[in-house]
């Protein structure tokens, strides 16, 4: 018997409400900090779709016959209502189509102001923005948390970051939105500096950067709250974040056993953007250092990866459970199959799949958006043996 959606504890259209539209996808327009492939930001697209339970922008090649199959094997029908585009003309017209019908946008990433104008967001584009920015961290956590920062102007920036002690973090400074780590730069020798300083002067558009204190962690959690618009802020769930040593991103591990203080300091930041009139999911980065003590470096008003892994923990087995995403090195049907076969063991469960072959066999190599779940001993094996077929 299939589950119904409706039966997760809480689901995206009960944050956002009705006649509202969603777009985890990044604008088509340049951003110096986040450039993903187009095939990377077509599947972004359908990441939230399990959890949405609302109206959905999809790109065509996320819904084809191969997600319904993996849907139906771990006993989900396929959502309903989801508007799918193919080309750039066409995801732009569904959203002027939106915003003609009087629809609300919730977008993951903030568009051009020319395409949805800011008061058609359900958080109002310019707040959405703010809240989003790096450089004023201290206002949403009230100057606390933060590790030593200097938030200089482009023009000022390669004077004062030699002035820093090695090792630091660089990070933009400005409203363009980053992910994955991707525009973070983890600088722990002067080649790192010069690297970093090369790119910020590639980096068309930025006004100002961040030079931050690099925070040795000891944990790195990701804590989520959601609140709706008439509700108080409450905590969803926390995942351990993976990055490697430059800090680039590498899935999270769900984690029940969470300091409370580190559930406190997060709601706190929640509830100073809730004043401010955020609405919805939000995730923020935590570290904590081997003297205890809770740093914020960054916050996530938005959905974030493992945000699907922290509302769909009650239908997953076990107490291990992985966000991750894979991508085929060339044959797809063997990708496919791969993926299948441990959907149907009940170790992988589906969040997205980017069908490759949508117009053609192997048109372009197929994506995978997914959570590993069970025992600990036997999902490693078990991954470990399907990261050997698909690679």
């Amino acid at each position: 018997m299939a589950k119904q959606l409706n039966k997760l504890p809480l689901v995206m259209k009960d944050l956002y409400g009705d006649n509202v539209l969603y777009s985890s996808r990044p604008s088509y327009t340049y951003n110096p900090w986040l450039q993903p492939e187009e095939h990377q930001s077509n599947m972004l697209s359908a990441r939230e779709l399990l959890i949405a339970q609302m109206p959905v922008v999809l790109h065509e090649a996320t819904v084809t016959d191969k997600t319904e199959a993996l849907f139906h094997a771990v006993g989900f029908e396929m959502p309903e209502g989801y508007r799918t585009y193919d080309t750039r003309e066409d995801y732009e017209r569904i959203l002027r189509e939106a915003v003609d019908n009087g629809e609300k946008l919730f977008f993951q990433y903030a568009h051009e102001e020319s395409l949805v104008p800011g008061n058609k967001y359900v958080v109002p584009r310019d707040k959405f923005l703010a809240l989003n920015n790096k450089s004023i961290l201290d206002q949403w956590t009230k100057g606390k948390y933060l590790p030593k920062r200097d938030v200089v102007s482009i023009d000022d920036f390669e004077s004062v970051v030699k002035e820093w002690t090695l090792p630091f973090v660089i990070k933009p400074g400005d409203e363009h939105p980053t992910a994955g780590g991707y525009g973070v730069m983890i600088c722990y020798t002067e080649e790192d500096v010069a690297q970093a300083i090369e790119r910020v002067r590639q980096a068309e558009g930025t006004s100002q950067m961040i030079i931050e204190q690099f925070v040795a962690p000891e944990k790195n959690y990701c804590v989520q709250y959601a609140c709706t618009k008439d509700g108080t802020p409450q905590f969803i769930g926390c995942s351990h974040q993976i990055t490697e040593k430059y800090g680039k991103y590498r899935g999270n591990i769900i984690d029940h056993d969470i300091p409370q203080d580190v559930i406190d300091a997060g709601l706190e930041i929640m509830q100073n953007g809730v004043e401010a009139g955020y609405v919805g999911i939000a995730g923020f980065d935590l570290l904590v250092d081997k003297e205890g003590a809770i740093y914020a470096i960054d916050l996530n008003f938005r959905q974030n990866g493992s945000s699907s892994l922290l509302l769909l923990d009650s239908v997953l087995n076990g107490g291990y459970k992985k966000f991750l995403a894979y991508y085929s090195k060339g044959d797809n049907e063997v990708f496919y199959n791969a993926i299948l076969e441990e959907v149907k063991a009940g170790y992988l469960f589906p969040l997205a799949y980017y069908n490759g072959d949508y117009k053609e066999k192997n048109g372009f190599p197929s994506r995978f958006v997914c959570i590993w779940h069970g025992e600990e001993h036997i999902v490693n094996e078990r991954m470990k043996d399907f990261e050997r077929k698909i690679l």
